[in-house]
């Protein structure tokens, strides 16, 4: 292909995608999207190109399904400081409760040089926001000052925090197609976009398949927006991201490696869940915690066999996670395919589906 071969070196992770290849709405239906089949390496690269439901023909009695249940909240408050010049104010996570109920909160601001500590912007009439201190990273510790629930203040008076590439403002559509079907834990900054792509009928048609579906919960922090910005990729820091594992879902993992089932994640965010999960013995331990996992090539899966995933940006630290589980040669010659096949990328975009390379729970 001609591609840089060091892949310890960002170059090698960028691709050139035109401007109308980005999809700033969703299709009318969720099953709508198209399918790219991505056999890993080695084997022979036979793209298959189709549409989402044909995913139920690769999947098999006995597999499991695993999707994230978080879901987005509308963190992105515009307001006005006393002055009336506009700020915003980006809520990331909670300092003194949980994403419903918090009022302390650690926060990105702007304009940055403006709002410190002392300071306050105005939302609404029953919601202000005050800035207490400064963090780390240019952050802040704000306080949400209002006589509403947290959780009605914010699906009052936020807006949903779409990727900047959609280059638009929150529209009535993305309310509800910018959630997955079966989103119910709130604290995601953005979706857990492979997950948008199914309905209610296509989950009950793969259960029927005698394919069993779990849910684990990772919340998506703003640092899925941010590209790799270092020459040397080993330097990037990841962001961390809260996630949960279920006994419920650990359960249906050890089920699955019982009967020779394969473990499919649909999402990126799946697969850094159940790998940073990971038990060594091809399960995952229940619990809860922070996760910083750096999924890039060589990188031995413990868990995950197949995924379902959407087309990410170049420079970006889930490209090299999908490289990492069907090859960097063979994503490359997939997203090369998709371009020239008029895919749809990025968050509202069209999925790929990475089939497994070996037996379930034996990759190395």
């Amino acid at each position: 292909m001609g591609r840089p071969v060091d892949l310890r070196r960002i170059e090698a992770w960028d691709y050139v995608l035109p401007e109308d290849r980005i999809a700033r709405y969703p299709l009318p239906n969720r099953e709508d999207s198209r399918l790219l089949v991505v056999p890993p390496e080695p084997q022979p690269a036979d793209f298959g190109d189709g549409h989402i439901p044909d995913l139920l023909t690769h999947l098999q009695p006995g597999d499991l399904l695993v999707l994230n249940e978080s879901r987005v909240l509308p963190f992105r408050l515009l307001g006005a400081k006393p002055t009336g010049a506009p700020g915003e104010v980006l809520l990331l996570r909670p300092l003194d409760g949980d994403f419903s109920t918090a009022r302390r909160w650690e926060a990105w601001v702007r304009p940055g040089a403006k709002l410190k500590p002392g300071r306050h912007l105005v939302i609404s009439p029953e919601l202000t926001v005050s800035i207490a201190a400064g963090l780390e990273d240019g952050a802040r510790e704000v306080v949400l000052e209002t006589e509403l629930p947290t959780e009605e203040a914010l699906l009052r008076f936020g807006r949903l925090p779409l990727p900047p590439y959609l280059n638009r403002e929150e529209e009535a559509v993305d309310r509800d197609r910018y959630q997955t079907v079966v989103a119910r834990t709130p604290g995601s900054v953005a979706a857990p976009t492979a997950g948008l792509h199914f309905t209610p009928a296509l989950l009950d048609q793969i259960r029927a398949r005698g394919v069993e579906v779990a849910t684990v919960t990772l919340h998506v922090g703003p640092g899925t927006f941010r590209p790799v910005d270092v020459d040397a990729v080993g330097d990037h820091p990841m962001h961390h991201e809260a996630w949960e594992v279920t006994p419920e879902a650990a359960d249906a993992i050890a089920r699955t490696r019982a009967r020779g089932g394969r473990v499919w994640a649909v999402g990126t965010t799946v697969v850094r869940t159940l790998e940073s999960a990971a038990d060594g013995a091809g399960g995952v331990h229940p619990g809860r915690g922070e996760t910083d996992l750096f999924i890039a090539p060589g990188f031995r899966f413990q868990v995950v066999d197949g995924l379902l995933t959407n087309f990410h940006l170049p420079r970006s630290t889930l490209l090299m996670l999908v490289a990492a589980l069907a090859g960097y040669e063979r994503i490359f010659a997939a997203y090369a395919h998709a371009v020239a096949s008029g895919y749809r990328f990025y968050s509202y975009g069209d999925a790929m589906l990475i089939l497994p390379s070996n037996a379930p729970g034996s990759r190395s």
